[in-house]
């Protein structure tokens, strides 16, 4: 696991959105797994600026979904499949045709979570995904506990998981109780996997999650186990980090060649 700290989002986001263009100009039909929520937008503008000034093609890529509600109609303006339409996809000049997410509205949500997993698969996998973290260390929506070989499944959003995406809605009784997400043995099957994590809020689940035991109770350790893990956080979201320094020196003396 590679750690990143950098001064503030706006770098960090710089500096995710460079390396996945550097991926589509290695690959430009690219599937390109997104997060939602307000930590990954300065990603998500930093890279459509580069497709706006030619700095990199987009127009081959591929978008997937790491999570969904349960029960929210694909209109619904906070549908996972609405925002990441709205932020990823139409910035970047793609259609809907490019973009692939579980079907929160099926009748059979077993079913829907099956063949969201079969079709990652079949499409040749993530190359690159982006992942935040929450306060309690899920990824996704794997709450605490959830197996780390999980496949995408259908959970039940804990109390705190509600509060915190209460935001985005007129009252918490509209958020819904269950989605789909990818589970945690799908994401490690990612070629890449890279998370973000900003403010003073995230730093103690930063710190178990890359200084931890590897540990159900904290699902985001689980990236202790992938050979291309990056994990890029700014000042306040490092503050608990014991390796800190370490972390900054690697940093520093990395090869230009090797990216991130």
């Amino acid at each position: 696991m590679e750690v990143v700290i950098v001064p503030d989002a706006a770098a960090g986001g710089e500096l995710i959105a460079e390396a996945m263009a550097a991926l589509l100009r290695r690959k430009p039909e690219a599937l390109l797994g997104v997060a939602t929520g307000s930590t990954p937008l300065p990603i998500y503008q930093a890279l459509t600026a580069k497709v706006r000034a030619g700095e990199v093609d987009a127009s081959a890529a591929r978008i997937c979904q790491l999570d969904e509600y349960v029960g929210l109609p694909f209109g619904h303006p906070e549908s996972y499949r609405s925002v990441v339409l709205r932020e990823v996809v139409e910035p970047l000049g793609l259609t809907e045709a490019a973009f692939m997410g579980p079907d929160g509205t099926a009748d059979d949500v077993a079913a829907a979570c099956l063949a969201y997993d079969r079709a990652l698969t079949e499409a040749g996998g993530v190359d690159l995904q982006l992942l935040g973290i929450g306060t309690d260390g899920h990824i996704g929506f794997n709450e605490p506990c959830s197996s780390l070989a999980s496949r995408t499944r259908i959970k039940t959003l804990t109390e705190q998981t509600r509060k915190d995406n209460a935001r985005f809605f007129d009252s918490i009784d509209e958020v819904p109780h269950h989605v789909i997400t990818q589970g945690i043995g799908t994401i490690l099957e990612a070629r890449h996997l890279v998370l973000l994590a900003t403010g003073e809020a995230k730093a103690d689940a930063v710190a178990l999650a890359v200084e931890g035991p590897l540990a159900a109770l904290v699902p985001a350790s689980a990236l202790q186990l992938h050979p291309h893990a990056t994990v890029v956080v700014d000042e306040a979201a490092a503050s608990r980090l014991k390796l800190a320094d370490y972390f900054r020196a690697t940093y520093a003396a990395k090869p230009a060649w090797q990216g991130i």
